[in-house]
């Protein structure tokens, strides 16, 4: 059965691969390919952000934690990296604790913070990973093509709309909207830990380190589609996140890059039938994209499965 799946950031191209590897004729069709998206400029640390509903966002999050747990045994662009985040005020556990074995509290938060965890999480380098999922699909009989859609296509007895925030115009949803996001990559000078401060629904520190870089960011701007760099910007994260990892300031820089999250009041996953044709929607996962990724891509094999009887 033909499936024809519109997007190619990390969400579409999980439940592609799904798809494909449980014997559908998948197509990828998109206007930006892998390396184009905004899923390639992600640090890409598993950490459950700027999405919604609490427990679907939850149970997405352990399912593709497992995953990508497992993914870390065999595919060099997913590690399992130790980390802490830290609170500026006491917090409960997140409901995605569950998903952790080693989540612990963190007993003299650094000044300003009064909260924290650590814990270990999969840290997935965007750019190989993409190229990996792309493989995958390839290698399941899927093929990715480049096509500029303002609609949904009707040449297929099923369509997964994975657009992000594309959706706008092929699921008709004003609801997606930008959340800009700026970062800045360094030369790997010995950072092991991740590490993130939240500070606010607007200002999300965070450094990242992979094997040749270190991914630090950030912003979360809403309702801006700037895809300029911001020197000034640039500079307050750097302040920021120097404040809590010294060594930044003697490292490198390789570049700057903006990415726009996709963000909704809540993630859609849902299939419509309409008519002969079924359209599944999976879309609006906002800074959560990797975190949820197999979680919603087993979902939506789910309902085409269901769908297609």
């Amino acid at each position: 059965m033909r499936v024809i799946v519109v997007g190619a950031g990390v969400i579409g191209l999980s439940c592609a691969v799904r798809l494909a590897e449980s014997g559908y004729d998948v197509a990828v069709l998109a206007r930006d390919l892998p390396l184009e998206t905004t899923s390639a400029v992600a640090a890409a640390v598993w950490y459950p952000y700027l999405s919604a509903p609490k427990e679907r966002v939850a149970a997405w999050s352990r399912t593709t934690y497992d995953e990508l747990v497992k993914l870390a045994g065999s595919e060099p662009s997913v590690q399992l990296r130790h980390g802490r985040q830290f609170l500026v005020e006491p917090a409960p556990d997140p409901v995605w604790s569950d998903a952790l074995s080693d989540l612990r509290r963190v007993g003299s938060p650094p000044p300003g913070f009064k909260d924290g965890w650590s814990f270990t999480a999969p840290v997935i380098e965007m750019p190989m990973y993409l190229q990996y999922l792309v493989k995958r699909l390839e290698a399941a009989g899927g093929t990715l093509s480049r096509a500029a859609l303002s609609a949904l296509p009707n040449s297929a007895d099923v369509v997964v709309n994975c657009a992000g925030l594309g959706a706008r115009l092929t699921a008709g949803d004003p609801t997606v909207t930008p959340v800009r996001g700026q970062v800045m990559t360094f030369e790997q000078f010995g950072q092991t830990e991740w590490l993130i401060a939240d500070r606010g629904p607007q200002d999300l520190t965070y450094v990242v380190p992979r094997s040749h870089d270190v991914v630090v960011g950030g912003t979360s701007q809403p309702d801006s589609w700037d895809l300029a760099v911001n020197p000034q910007t640039a500079k307050e994260i750097l302040d920021r996140a120097a404040e809590l990892v010294p060594g930044l300031r003697k490292a490198k820089l390789i570049r700057h890059r903006v990415g726009l999250r996709p963000a909704r009041p809540a993630v859609r996953c849902e299939g419509i039938q309409t008519g002969d044709r079924l359209v599944v929607h999976c879309y609006g996962h906002g800074g959560s994209g990797i975190t949820l990724s197999w979680g919603c891509a087993d979902e939506v094999a789910e309902i085409v499965r269901a769908g297609v009887g």
